[in-house]
C-alpha cells in the first residue's frame, strides 16, 4: 500500500560545518514542487544548494542543483521510494561549512537528513479511488444523490441534458457494492459511463 504525508516534517544535520535542512511534504506535482523550491531558494539566498526529489506518480523527479550528478536528488528519491511514498517531495537546503564531504559522504548525507525526516513524519495510507459516471432520467436524481451521499462518495460533477449525468469518485474497495445497489434501484433506466476507471 502507499503512504502519503499529512503534515511537512523537518530534520537539520550538520556534517564537518555543513548544514542540510531537510524537508519531506505531501506535494501534488511537478508544478507544485518547482514552486516550493522557489520558495525555498528565496527563504534561504545564502545556501549552496537547494536539492530535491519528487515521488508523485509519472511526474517523479531528482534534482542535484549544482552538486556532483547522483549524489543527492537521487538518493533522496530511493528513500522515498523505499518508504512507499506518493504525493511526496524531499528537499534539502545545504549550508557549504568549507569541508568538501567527498561524493560518498554527500550521498550519505542527503540519505540521513531525508531518512531522519521521515522517521517524525505522519504517514497516512493513501486510498485508492475509483471514478464513476452514470446517466439517469430526470425522474432518478435524487435516488442516485442519496445513495452517493449514504456511501460517502465524492460527488464531483452533475450536468443537466437529455437526462443527468453525475460522476463522482470513492474508495474502490466501495465502488462494487454502490454500483450493484444503483443498477438494482434504478430499474434499468440507469447506465453506466465508461470514463476509464471503473473497477
Amino acid at each position: 500500500m502507499a503512504f502519503s504525508l499529512a503534515h511537512p516534517a523537518h530534520h537539520e544535520l550538520v556534517i564537518k560545518k555543513s548544514r542540510f535542512i531537510a524537508c519531506v511534504e505531501p506535494v501534488a506535482d511537478r508544478e507544485e514542487a518547482q514552486a516550493r523550491v522557489a520558495q525555498l531558494k528565496a527563504e534561504h539566498p545564502d545556501a549552496a544548494h537547494v536539492c530535491w526529489a519528487l515521488l508523485a506518480g509519472g511526474q517523479s523527479a531528482a534534482n542535484d542543483d549544482g552538486e556532483p550528478g547522483g549524489t543527492a536528488g537521487r538518493p533522496m528519491l530511493d528513500v522515498l521510494r523505499h518508504q512507499d511514498l506518493q504525493g511526496v517531495m524531499a528537499s534539502v537546503v545545504r549550508y557549504f561549512g568549507g569541508v568538501k564531504l567527498g561524493a560518498g559522504g554527500l550521498v550519505r548525507a542527503y540519505t540521513d537528513a531525508v531518512a531522519q525526516a521521515l522517521l517524525t513524519a505522519d504517514k497516512i495510507p493513501l486510498i485508492k479511488q475509483a471514478q464513476l459516471a452514470c446517466s439517469v432520467p430526470y425522474a432518478l436524481e435524487g435516488l442516485v444523490r442519496r445513495e452517493v451521499e449514504l456511501a460517502q462518495a465524492q460527488l464531483q460533477e452533475v450536468s443537466h441534458g437529455s437526462v443527468v449525468t453525475l460522476h463522482f469518485a470513492l474508495p474502490e474497495s466501495d465502488a462494487a457494492a454502490l454500483m450493484h445497489r444503483l443498477s438494482e434501484s434504478g430499474r434499468g433506466q440507469l447506465v453506466w459511463l465508461d470514463d476509464g476507471n471503473a473497477p
